[in-house]
């Protein structure tokens, strides 16, 4: 049975393409989609499939939920966003997170993102608890256990994986330095075809990066990725869609 979503009038759905317009632009000039990328990621990811808590639901812009280790450096992007937010004051901070992420990855050239507008206006009332997140220092145990609240598969793990194809890593952020691919404001399969090539100097490959090569269940996914790009941005368009989609549309 398909997600059913909430009706959104005619001025909100103009004012989400009149935004995504000037995302466009605005992320563009700024180069800041990996950034845009991650705080839409973990805006979402902090969802809990039994609690039915945490969410893409725009809390991430509150400081008790910035100051989360994992969010080290998105008060750069909250506060980057904010003018632009100030010119939409009819879309919720859920949708226009969200939207941000998307269009992120639409900007660099990876594949479109289906996004559908009308989460909460209100955000949910408590934060998230801390540790919700990925650790990079982890292994595939953590990965299946943090994303498996977030109820994503082994799948969806490895195609949000390759979103590190963007960006890089910063040392007084997360304790590692450095981009996952030579051109880390492209998105591409660069990040599996990396992976499988081996460390060079230059680049990064985390903990939780290497588990994609060991595990049984995530190494087959990283050799088609590599093989076939266009797999990749199928999977990769689904994944992204479930995770801006958690908790949504389900009271509907």
């Amino acid at each position: 049975m398909g997600k059913c979503y909430p009706t959104v009038s005619e001025e909100y759905q103009k004012a989400v393409e009149k935004c995504k317009r000037k995302l466009r632009g605005f992320i563009a000039e700024k180069h800041c989609a990996p950034l845009m990328l991650r705080l839409a990621w973990h805006s979402a990811g902090t969802f809990d499939v039994k609690t039915k808590t945490g969410g893409p639901f725009g809390t991430i812009r509150h400081p008790d939920e910035l100051s989360h280790a994992a969010n080290n450096g998105l008060d750069i992007a909250v506060r980057l966003l904010q003018p632009l937010k100030e010119q939409f004051p009819i879309l919720s901070y859920a949708d226009f997170y969200q939207l941000a992420g998307v269009v992120a990855v639409e900007v660099t050239g990876g594949p479109e993102v289906p996004f559908h507008p009308g989460r909460p206006v209100e955000d949910k009332s408590d934060p998230p608890p801390e540790g919700r997140l990925p650790d990079a220092t982890k292994g595939s145990d953590h990965l299946r256990d943090v994303f498996g609240h977030m109820g994503l598969s082994d799948k969806d793990i490895v195609a949000l994986s390759g979103g590190h194809t963007l960006g890089r890593c910063h040392k007084e952020r997360s304790g590692f330095e450095g981009p996952w691919t030579p051109n880390p404001l492209v998105f591409d399969n660069s990040y599996f075809k990396e992976l499988l090539s081996g460390e060079k100097e230059g680049l990064i490959q985390l903990p939780t990066d290497k588990v994609l090569l060991e595990d049984p269940a995530f190494r087959p996914l990283v050799d088609i990725y590599a093989e076939d790009e266009d797999a990749f941005f199928a999977d990769y368009a689904e994944a992204h869609m479930k995770l801006s989609e958690l908790g949504f549309a389900d009271a509907y």
